[in-house]
C-alpha cells in the first residue's frame, strides 16, 4: 500500500524504509564546470558497500561553499586532490547533515538506524588529510559509506551526533558556523618558541633604542628557550649577551651574513631590530607555519611594507611588535583579543556574502556586542539584502548600523570619513582583495584587530602599514577553516537556541540543482547559502521567495516570509519526498 506524505516523512526520519538500487551523485572528473556530472547532470551509480566496521548514510542536506568551487577551478592541482580524477573522481560536500541507513556487523553496539550526524570535514589519519567532500566522497551524492578513517582518525571519531528534531539544513550549516565560531578564538604564542629556531637581525636599530640595552626577559632561559639561534647584523654589545645565554642553554648559534638565504629556513620566529621595511620583506618568506615576526622600534616605518597576507590566512602567521628594549614584551605585551571589542567599532568588509552575513549575524546577536557595525560590500544588491534581513535587529539592539558601498564613492567616503581619525577596534576582510586588506589596515584603532578571514591564496601580497604594530599596538591576523570542538560547539548552540544557522539560508533545491547551485555560489549571485536536500523530487534551485509560487505550503512556513526554518524544511520533505 502506497504511504501517504505524513507516513513516508516520518519513515524517512526513521530510516526504516527499502533502500534504492542506485545511487545518484556528482562526480567531478577535473577541473571546470564542464567535468563535474555527465553533461549539467548527476549520474546513477549502484548503491555503495559497507563492511562490517563501516556504516552506510543517507545524505539529508548538504551545504554548497565557495572551497567546493575553488576545487572544481583547480581539479588535480587542488592540494587536497591526492589521485587521479579522470578515474577515481572527487564527490564534493562537506556541509553536510547524514542518517545511518545500514550498520556493519562490529559496530551494532555503537549505531542504531535512524541515528543522525554531522561531520567535522578535516579528518586525519596518521597526519594525513583525509578530508569528506575531498578524498572521501561528499555530500553531493544520496549516500555514502563512514570508514574507519571517520571513526577512528588521529582525533578519535569525526562524527558529531545531532538530535532527532534538529533540522537537516541547520546541522548541516553547523560546519560553515563553526569555522565563524573559530575566527573569534584563535590562539597564538606569546614568546620564542621553545625546542625552535629563532632568527634575529638588526635591522637599522636607532643608536638611542640600542643603547636602552637590549634583553630578551623571558623565553631565553632555563624553563624556556630556543634551540637554535640564528643572528644576522646584531649590535655587539646585545650579540654577546645573546651568545652567552646561548652558551649556558646549549643553543646553538648560527650566523647569517646573506639575510635573503639563511642555512636553516623556515624559521618559528624571525625579531627584526628597527623599522626596515625591506628586512621584513626580505625575511617574512622564511617564517614557518604559525610562525611570529617581531618588529622592535620606536619610530615609523618610511613605507608600507608588502606581506604575504595568503600566508597571514593559512599559515596562521602573526607580526607582533614593541618599543623595546625587552624583545619579549613585543610578544606579551598586547596579546591578540579574543572576541569583538564590546562596545567597541566593528568594520565587516565584503559582508553581503554568505560568510559576511554570519559574521555580522553573530556580532548582532552575541553579548557584548560592538556598539557600531559598518558594512560593506561592491554588490548592491546583497548589501541592501543584509540590511534588510539585519539593519532592523540591530537598531532594536542599540547598534549604530551602517553600510555604505565602494561603488558610490562620494557617499563611501563621506561614510567612512569619521572613521579614519577614530578607527575600528575590529575589522574582519571576508573579501579575497588585496586592496580592501591594504585598506583595512589603514583603519584600524589602537589595539585594533584586523582579521583576513577571506581566503585569499598564498602568495597574495598586500601592502601593510606595519608600523601600527608596534606604535599602536594593533594585530593582524587571519584564520582558515575549524576544529571539530569548534563544530560540537556551533551545533550545541543551534540545538540550545542560541545560534539560528536557518538564517542563513537564501535558495534550496534537489540534488539535481548541484550544477546551477555551485554556479551561483561562484558568481556570487546569492548572499546567503545554497542548501541542496539530496533525497526529494526534482526541483530547481529555488530561492526562498519564489517558494511563495512554487511551493506555497512551504512558502508560509518561512519565518516572516524570508527566513527557512526546521517547519519550513519539513513541509518541503513532506511534499517532495518520493
Amino acid at each position: 500500500m502506497e504511504l501517504n506524505a505524513m507516513d513516508r516523512l516520518r519513515q524517512y526520519r526513521l530510516a526504516r524504509g527499502p533502500l534504492p538500487e542506485r545511487n545518484w551523485l556528482w562526480p567531478l572528473y577535473g577541473a571546470g564546470f564542464e567535468n563535474l556530472g555527465d553533461q549539467g547532470r548527476p549520474v546513477a551509480v549502484p548503491m555503495p558497500r559497507y563492511g562490517a566496521a563501516e556504516l552506510l548514510v543517507r545524505h539529508d542536506a548538504c551545504g554548497l561553499c565557495f572551497s567546493d568551487v575553488k576545487v572544481i577551478g583547480l581539479g588535480q592541482n587542488h592540494p587536497r586532490i591526492r589521485r587521479d580524477m579522470r578515474s577515481s573522481p572527487v564527490v564534493l560536500g562537506h556541509e553536510v547533515s547524514m542518517t545511518v541507513v545500514g550498520v556493519g556487523e562490529t559496530l551494532r553496539d555503537q549505531y542504531r538506524l535512524g541515528d543522525r550526524f554531522i561531520v567535522q570535514a578535516d579528518i586525519n589519519v596518521g597526519g594525513v588529510g583525509h578530508a569528506y567532500g575531498y578524498e572521501i566522497p561528499g555530500g553531493l551524492s544520496q549516500y555514502g559509506v563512514i570508514d574507519g578513517r571517520v571513526l577512528n582518525g588521529d582525533e578519535g571519531n569525526y562524527l558529531v551526533p545531532v538530535n532527532a528534531e534538529t533540522g537537516y539544513a541547520e546541522s548541516a550549516l553547523s560546519e560553515p558556523w563553526a569555522c565563524v565560531i573559530s575566527a573569534y578564538n584563535l590562539r597564538y604564542r606569546t614568546g620564542l618558541k621553545p625546542g625552535g629556531t629563532a632568527w634575529i637581525i638588526g635591522g637599522d636599530l636607532p643608536a638611542a633604542l640600542d643603547a636602552q640595552g637590549l634583553t630578551i626577559g623571558a623565553a631565553l632561559d632555563q624553563a624556556s628557550h630556543p634551540a637554535r639561534l640564528l643572528l644576522t647584523g646584531v649590535p655587539p654589545g646585545f650579540g654577546a649577551w645573546l651568545r652567552e645565554r646561548a652558551f649556558l642553554l646549549n643553543t646553538e648559534v648560527i650566523d647569517v651574513p646573506d639575510l635573503r638565504h639563511p642555512p636553516v629556513s623556515p624559521v618559528d620566529d624571525i625579531v627584526v631590530l628597527g623599522a626596515d621595511a625591506g628586512v621584513v620583506e626580505a625575511a617574512s618568506p622564511h617564517l614557518a607555519g604559525a610562525g611570529v615576526l617581531a618588529v622592535v622600534a620606536n619610530r615609523p616605518m618610511p613605507r608600507r611594507v608588502a606581506v604575504d597576507v595568503g600566508r597571514i590566512h593559512y599559515d596562521h602567521w602573526l607580526y607582533v611588535g614593541g618599543t623595546g628594549p625587552d624583545l619579549a614584551q613585543a610578544y606579551s605585551r598586547t596579546p591578540v583579543r579574543r572576541g569583538l571589542k564590546p562596545g567597541g567599532r566593528a568594520w565587516f568588509a565584503g559582508a553581503g556574502g554568505p560568510m559576511g552575513r554570519m559574521h555580522v549575524q553573530r556580532a548582532i546577536e552575541t553579548a557584548g556586542a560592538p556598539a557600531t557595525i559598518v558594512c560593506t560590500d561592491i554588490n548592491e544588491q546583497r548589501l541592501a539584502d543584509l540590511s534588510t534581513g539585519f539593519g532592523g535587529e540591530a537598531a532594536a539592539r542599540g547598534i549604530e548600523w551602517l553600510c555604505p558601498t565602494p561603488r558610490r564613492a562620494a557617499e563611501y567616503e563621506a561614510g567612512m570619513a569619521r572613521f579614519r581619525e577614530q578607527g575600528f577596534d575590529d575589522i574582519l576582510v571576508l573579501a579575497p582583495v588585496p586592496a580592501v586588506i591594504t585598506e583595512g589596515g589603514e583603519y584600524l584603532a589602537a589595539g585594533g584587530v584586523m582579521n583576513v578571514f577571506a581566503g585569499v591564496g598564498r602568495g597574495t601580497m598586500a601592502e601593510l602599514e606595519l608600523s601600527s604594530i608596534y606604535l599602536k599596538d594593533v594585530r593582524i591576523i587571519g584564520h582558515s577553516a575549524s576544529s571539530i570542538d569548534d563544530l560540537r560547539s556551533a551545533l550545541s548552540q543551534s540545538e540550545a537556541g542560541q545560534l539560528a544557522p536557518n538564517r542563513s539560508v537564501a535558495a534550496v533545491g534537489s540534488l539535481s540543482a548541484a550544477w546551477e547551485g555551485l554556479r551561483a555560489v561562484r558568481d556570487t549571485a546569492f548572499s546567503g547559502k545554497v542548501v541542496l536536500y539530496p533525497q526529494i523530487k526534482e526541483m530547481p534551485l529555488t530561492t526562498l521567495p519564489e517558494l511563495e509560487g512554487r511551493l506555497p505550503s512551504v512558502f508560509g512556513r518561512l519565518k516572516e516570509g524570508r527566513e527557512w526554518t526546521v517547519e519550513a524544511e519539513r513541509e518541503l520533505l513532506r511534499v517532495m519526498l518520493p
